[in-house]
């Protein structure tokens, strides 16, 4: 591995399919033992990018590095050491859990397989289950074996790519914890999810719609950078209240969080005034900081569909 400040360093990455463009000269640098998010609607252009970077896929154009090597004429190079996981469970359920994993081991000609193979089992809290075959795995345990996968060659750099889809509270949470202490090992992570309590979990995030990379940074800089003005309504009939409110000047999210309304705009006086217009003594308003699911629908909206 070549010594970089950064694991990912890339500038003006571009892919396009059929005249399409779905990754938009995308700047991106990750620093070594960093947990950054990319986040983004479905269709984005997020699992390309990671394809890209990992040696899959070849930029159309821009350039840079991952872990060091250069991400157009290196490819190989990165895929030693990278461990990608992908959306879809992509082990072989006739095999048991040690039999994927040893044969994994052997693909990247891992030295001392057998011990690599038992230390990964233990690891990842695998060891009592490592006869089971993989098909009759919950979504939890699957994505236990699939990140056992990813690391058995020891890898730099992480790419996961929506992990925790259809995965249960529990065994996200405990997930993240694991992905934390790869970190503080210096282990670096990208990681794309829909979770914006994941999300908050990130050291930095980006954010994706269309191809184009709208916003990153820390999450208060990403929350800063989408300057929207968000209120907190509480009271009876909020339906009908969400009905009054959409559409009037000022008025860009109209949201429903439990027994509350979020309505959110980016011009701070217009939005106090279409609230004016709609307010009475049966509801109560409070000014509260925009969330990061506020920020990112903002930013979503924003955005011109590249397919549309």
């Amino acid at each position: 591995m070549k010594g970089t400040e950064f694991a990912i360093d890339v500038t003006g990455v571009t892919k396009r399919f059929d005249e399409k463009i779905v990754v938009n000269a995308i700047d991106l640098q990750v620093r070594r033992g960093e947990i950054y998010g990319f986040l983004g609607p479905n269709g984005s252009g997020k699992t390309t990018f990671i394809r890209m970077l990992c040696g899959l896929l070849t930029p159309d154009a821009g350039t840079g590095t991952c872990l060091g090597y250069d991400v157009r004429t290196q490819q190989a190079d990165i895929k030693r050491h990278v461990g990608y996981m992908t959306q879809k469970f992509s082990y072989y359920e006739d095999l048991s859990i040690r039999e994927n994993l040893d044969f994994i081991a052997r693909i990247y000609a891992v030295p001392d397989r057998r011990a690599a193979v038992e230390r990964s089992l233990v690891r990842l809290g695998l060891a009592n289950r490592s006869h089971q075959l993989a098909g009759q795995l919950s979504g939890g345990w699957k994505q236990r074996l699939a990140l056992a996968a990813c690391l058995i060659h020891s890898p730099q750099l992480l790419l996961l790519d929506e992990p925790t889809a259809g995965v249960d509270p529990k065994a996200r949470r405990e997930f993240w914890d694991e992905l934390h202490q790869l970190a503080s090992d210096g282990l670096t992570v990208l990681i794309t999810t829909h979770y914006m309590d994941e999300a908050e979990r990130c050291h930095r995030l980006a954010y994706l719609a269309y191809g184009n990379l709208l916003a990153r940074g820390t999450l208060a800089e990403v929350l800063a950078s989408a300057a929207l003005f968000t209120w907190r309504v509480t009271g009876p009939d909020l339906r009908t209240l969400a009905t009054a409110l959409r559409g009037r000047a000022g008025v860009e999210q109209v949201t429903a969080f439990g027994n509350t309304l979020h309505v959110s705009g980016h011009d701070a006086a217009m939005l106090e005034a279409a609230i004016a217009s709609v307010r009475d003594a049966r509801h109560t308003w409070q000014r509260i900081p925009a969330g990061l699911e506020d920020a990112f629908i903002g930013l979503m909206d924003s955005a011109k569909d590249n397919f549309a």
